[in-house]
């Protein structure tokens, strides 16, 4: 079976996660690889055997349909990046295979249609204006905001240019800056949800969606909003769930795996975004250890018209938690440590990968771009989880030189 994999750059879910899971399954991969990080995924697959990777233009569907015409008959089209889920759906549809319904992936995308379709189906109501890129950035002011608002690119992800305003002057001046460095992007500005940030994690085939658990995110301080911790929650409370599942339905967001991230305000789940994909920055690397299933191929096999077991067989009783050291300010990394996995007394594990190379020069960016490594620790014991990870931040240094 053939499964065609659209990515841009390469990362973690699709270099640790979802190829070794092709693989596993028995799988003939052929990667769809935006042309500017063609060279780069082509070193990485060096070693597997039933991989191929192809250059294209996959920001296109149109050119993504060619592609796959010109190569092998498709079984799956699937891809794990936020910008591609449209263009994964609409080829997958065009062949006839399972898929997520494009306009749903486009609602998830777009974060003005999901304000939309959320309020039009009475689900949430969250005040939001869009600002086109042909717009001034006066005319929200007519709008009159309501203050404290996050200005973001309407179709932004990972942190980037996300911002909280608190005046008329503030949001003009941050809407200049975001331009200045995304001059043809759309911009949202939307009412400040107030609340302790949280995730659900989903997976649902042709019949239902499965919860698999959640997060409790930390933030760094406004007015960005920068995630530097999460904490596993693997059984969240029943009603918050029901009301975050109940909203996902209105914008029809379910098939495959799905990452939403929601406060909770007043007792009751108000959704911040919605990822139409599985979650990222190696959490879903943790929540397969953790759950001990096979998450990337239960994945890959749902885009495969193959729907999940009755019981997923999660294991229960764990804590885990993941942590992202951060840039707090631009300059040289000169000193930080390299790669760990360990297994501590008491059954806790410890997995370190560092994401910047010392010598590396990097701007300040206020967004998960500023990470320079990722942790992720999990065991049995929660005390324990939270302790080898403090102790693990404490000892090791990272050291940036102007």
């Amino acid at each position: 079976m053939r499964l065609y994999l659209l990515a841009l750059n390469p990362t973690d879910s699709v270099t640790e996660g979802f190829l070794p899971a092709a693989g596993r399954l028995g799988l003939d991969v052929t990667l769809l690889a935006d042309p500017a990080h063609a060279v780069a995924h082509r070193e990485l697959c060096a070693g597997l055997p039933r991989v191929e990777v192809l250059d294209c233009d996959v920001r296109d569907f149109r050119a993504v349909v060619d592609r796959i015409c010109a190569a092998h008959r498709p079984d799956a089209v699937f891809t794990n990046s936020d910008h591609l889920q449209v263009q994964a759906a609409l080829a997958a549809h065009y062949f006839g295979l399972p898929a997520k319904d494009w306009r749903a992936a486009l609602r998830a995308k777009n974060k003005a249609h999901m304000r939309r379709r959320l309020a039009d189906a009475g689900a949430d109501t969250v005040w939001a204006a869009e600002l086109a890129p042909e717009q001034q950035a006066t005319d929200l002011l007519a709008l009159a905001p309501p203050y404290p608002c996050v200005l973001k690119p309407r179709e932004g992800v990972a942190g980037e240019d996300v911002v909280l305003v608190t005046d008329d002057a503030e949001l003009l001046a941050r809407c200049a800056e975001i331009r200045c460095r995304r001059p043809a992007a759309a911009l949202l500005v939307e009412e400040f949800l107030a609340g302790e940030l949280y995730t659900l994690e989903t997976l649902g085939d042709r019949h239902r969606v499965r919860v698999l658990g959640g997060f409790h995110t930390r933030l760094s301080p406004p007015p960005y909003f920068v995630e530097t911790r999460l904490d596993l929650v693997p059984d969240p409370p029943a009603a918050i769930t029901a009301g975050v599942l109940a909203q996902l339905d209105a914008l029809d967001v379910g098939f495959g795996a799905c990452h939403t991230e929601f406060v909770v305000q007043d007792g009751r789940p108000r959704i911040i975004e919605v990822n139409y994909r599985a979650i990222g920055d190696q959490c879903d690397l943790l929540l397969e250890d953790v759950l001990g299933l096979p998450l990337f191929e239960h994945i890959l096999r749902v885009h495969l018209g193959i729907d999940l077991p009755a019981d997923l067989g999660a294991r229960a009783g764990r804590h885990a938690r993941v942590d992202y050291p951060c840039a707090d300010r631009a300059g040289v990394l000169v000193k930080a440590p390299g790669r760990e996995d360990t297994l501590l007394d008491g059954g806790v594990r410890i997995g370190y990968r560092p994401l910047r190379t010392i010598g590396e020069r990097h701007e300040l960016h206020h967004s998960n771009r500023d990470y320079l490594g990722v942790l992720r620790t999990f065991g049995g014991d929660r005390a324990a989880v939270h302790r080898a990870a403090e102790e693990f931040l404490t000892d090791r240094q990272w050291s940036i030189t102007p």
